[in-house]
C-alpha cells in the first residue's frame, strides 16, 4: 500500500478503490473525497471495467469525514449541487460497487457503505451513525439510504441512538449482504464481482437500474420503466442466452463456467 489516500488496483474486469488514511482511520477530507469520485468516474467509463469494489485499508473501512478539516482549505465541499461531501454520495453510477468492510464504517463511512450496490463485511466490521455525539448530520445519503435498505424502524433507531451494529447484526437486518471471517472482506468481495462480471453485462445493467429507479414511482410506471430497461438486453443477450440454455447449460441452477448467464 502506499501513501495515496485514494489508489486503484485493476484485476480483469473488476477494479478496486482503496482509501488509505491510516492516520486518521481513513476519515475523508476534501482532496480524498475529490479523489475517491474522480475514481469512480473513471470506473464508470472504463469500458474494461464492470464492476467495483471499495476497500478501506488497515482493518477500518471509513471513520466518516474528517472533522480536523472543517473550517480549514481541506474541508469537505458542502453545497447543495455537485458532488457531496464525501465525494461520491450523489453518484448515480451505471455498473455496481460493492463495499469490503471491516472494521468500522461510521458517520460518514457508513454513508459510503450505503452507497454501494452491495456490503460484504467481515466479523470485525461495525456500523453505526457515531456523528450523532459531535452535532453532524448525515447529509450524504444516510437518512434516505439506511430505510430503504433495512426498514423505518431499524434505521431510526440507529440514526437516533449512535448505537454499533456489529457484523452478525448487520447481516440478520440486512445491512450486510455477505458476512465473512475476520480479514475476507476484500477477497470475497473481489470474488463477488468477478462472478457479477462473468455475466451478461447488458441485462444485469438493465435491471440494476430498474431496481434502483423504481423507487417513488406507482406499480405502472415502475413496469413500464422495468420493460423500457430490459430492451437492449432483450435485443443484445437474451438471444445466445437462449440458445445456451437450449444446447444443455445451466441445467438444476448451475452457475459454473457452461451456465454463467443462464
Amino acid at each position: 500500500m502506499t501513501d495515496q489516500a485514494v489508489r486503484v488496483e485493476r484485476s480483469g474486469p473488476v477494479s478496486t478503490v482503496f482509501l488509505h488514511r491510516p492516520a486518521r482511520r481513513n476519515a475523508v477530507d476534501g482532496p480524498t473525497a475529490a479523489r475517491l469520485a474522480a475514481a469512480f468516474r473513471a470506473f464508470d467509463a472504463d469500458p474494461g471495467a464492470a464492476v467495483a469494489v471499495l476497500h478501506g485499508g488497515g482493518g477500518v473501512f471509513c471513520s466518516g469525514a474528517d472533522l480536523t478539516a472543517m473550517g480549514t482549505e481541506r474541508g469537505n465541499r458542502v453545497a447543495p449541487d455537485g458532488d457531496g461531501p464525501m465525494g461520491v454520495s450523489r453518484l448515480r453510477l451505471s455498473k455496481p460497487v460493492i463495499g469490503a468492510v471491516a472494521g468500522y464504517a461510521v458517520a460518514g463511512g457508513l454513508e459510503l457503505a450505503l452507497w454501494c450496490d452491495l456490503r460484504v463485511a467481515d466479523e470485525t466490521a461495525v456500523f453505526g451513525v457515531f456523528c450523532r455525539r459531535w452535532g453532524v448530520p448525515l447529509i450524504d445519503g444516510g437518512t434516505v439510504r439506511l430505510p430503504r435498505l433495512i426498514g423505518a424502524s431499524r434505521a431510526m433507531d440507529m440514526i437516533l441512538t449512535g448505537r454499533a451494529v456489529d457484523a452478525a447484526e448487520a447481516g440478520a437486518i440486512g445491512l450486510a449482504n455477505r458476512v465473512v471471517p475476520a480479514g475476507q472482506a476484500l477477497v470475497a468481495a473481489q470474488e463477488l464481482a468477478a462472478q457479477l462480471a462473468s455475466f451478461p453485462q447488458a441485462c444485469l445493467r438493465s435491471d440494476r437500474a430498474s431496481a434502483l429507479g423504481q423507487d417513488g414511482l406507482d406499480e405502472p410506471a415502475a413496469l413500464a420503466a422495468e420493460f423500457a430497461h430490459g430492451q437492449a438486453a432483450l435485443r443484445e443477450e437474451a438471444g445466445p442466452g437462449a440458445a445456451r440454455f437450449a444446447s444443455g447449460a445451466g441445467r438444476h441452477g448451475s452457475f459454473g463456467p457452461r451456465g454463467a448467464g443462464g
